[in-house]
């Protein structure tokens, strides 16, 4: 039987935008750096690291690389007047809001570790998501041929609750995921989010009409991600 893999959990507490980036763009290229050294040594190995880290960001707003700029519906003075930060980004899906409140979750895996599957990751992902907001009641699901957990997904109301969007490369993962928990949703009627005109946004402050502990969440969701990751989170 196979030893599970090892992720190291580093809860930053609020941090800008552009240095979490720059420590993900860090962790992410020092593993690429030491798979492609493992491969040219095999006899000298040296185990690659896994990291999960969560955040809370200030105010910004991030573009994914193939999305449209128009999706952000204000210009860049009214950006400063809001002291909202935008920052395009290497990452998949389209624009969407990071603020306090906002429990942003970036693996940084080696997925060779795991399993070597994009798809079979986003969606375990959300898994964990779904299984987290089922822990505090609320039902969530996924809405077709759309990445990310949602709230009343084929319903009358359908609101998005969590969004995803990752890199990848030499199967390690960057980016992640953004759930929104005491989230100050009004910065989300300045974009059209994830590129997605008719459907709203929620939290889990809104659902439950109560403030939770971003703490908490972030543990139920590690506990989530230790089982079905089959991982041992350190």
């Amino acid at each position: 039987m196979n030893p599970k893999p090892h992720v190291q959990v580093r809860y930053l507490g609020l941090a800008a935008y552009d240095a979490v980036t720059s420590l993900q763009q860090d962790l992410f290229q020092g593993t690429i750096d030491q798979k492609i050294h493992n491969r040219r040594n095999p006899d000298a190995m040296v185990p690659t690291a896994n990291h999960l880290l969560f955040v809370e960001h200030p105010h910004v707003y991030t573009l994914g690389k193939s999305g449209d700029e128009n999706n952000l519906l204000i210009n860049n003075e009214t950006l400063k007047q809001k002291q909202v930060a935008f920052y395009p980004t290497n990452r998949g899906g389209d624009i969407t809001y990071h603020g306090p409140g906002q429990l942003v979750g970036y693996p940084i895996l080696d997925l060779d570790c795991f399993f070597t599957d994009i798809h079979k990751y986003l969606r375990l992902l959300e898994e964990c998501v779904i299984a987290t907001l089922a822990d505090f009641n609320i039902l969530s699901g996924r809405s077709k041929g759309e990445t990310g957990v949602w709230i009343d997904p084929e319903g009358e109301n359908p609101r998005k609750i969590c969004a995803m969007g990752i890199r990848t490369s030499r199967w390690v993962t960057m980016h992640g995921f953004a759930l929104n928990v005491n989230t100050d949703l009004s910065y989300f009627d300045h974009i059209i989010p994830c590129g997605i005109r008719n459907k709203g946004v929620t939290s889990m402050e809104k659902e439950l009409e109560k403030k939770l502990d971003l703490k908490e969440v972030s543990n139920r969701f590690q506990q989530h991600f230790a089982h079905f990751f089959e991982a041992e989170l350190r």
